[in-house]
């Protein structure tokens, strides 16, 4: 279901692009963001009347690389960059380009809709020692724990041997 008809839109870009307000002003007419405003005005100077109707859909990788490496390659903005390549909204874009920036181009490619399958989470470096290792690690940290209570032993002693050096 869509919030604003097909005609709003239609009547706000035609004040705009007519130069009979600006996209602030038509904005506040219409009851709508002015960043939508600016939405709509840019898709329609890309795409015409269908840009104003475009619906999200599922995109391939390459085309969410090719849309990323474009913005970057021109220095446009997600706004600008999303009404170019016919994303309606520019959340869409701006979450592939934290992913492309964070885990490189193919990671676009990757499927990340639906659940996630829990079970299958990586081992980490704790749960990948074998017997031997834990056995080796036990034996550190009771000499380390035999150690602690060694010095902690002495440095009661001394403790001991000031007070009754002080006594006398």
């Amino acid at each position: 279901m869509e919030k604003f008809s097909l005609e709003l839109k239609k009547e706000l870009v035609a004040l705009v692009i007519g130069n009979k307000c600006g996209i602030k002003k038509a904005a506040k007419k219409f009851g709508v963001s002015h960043n939508l405003a600016k939405r709509w005005v840019k898709m329609y100077q890309h795409h015409g009347e269908s840009g104003l109707s475009m619906k999200s859909g599922t995109y391939s990788g390459e085309f969410k690389t090719n849309a990323v490496e474009y913005m970057h390659k021109n220095h446009l903005s997600i706004q600008e960059a999303s009404a170019c390549w016919g994303i309606p909204g520019p959340t869409t874009l701006a979450r592939w380009e934290r992913t492309y920036q964070e885990e490189g181009p193919e990671a676009l490619f990757l499927e990340r809709r639906g659940r996630h399958n829990i079970m299958k989470k990586p081992l980490n470096e704790k749960q990948n020692k074998t017997e031997k290792d834990l056995l080796d690690e036990i034996e550190k940290l009771k000499a380390e724990v035999a150690y602690l209570k060694k010095y902690n032993a002495l440095v009661q002693a001394k403790k001991e041997s000031r007070t009754k050096k002080k006594q006398k």
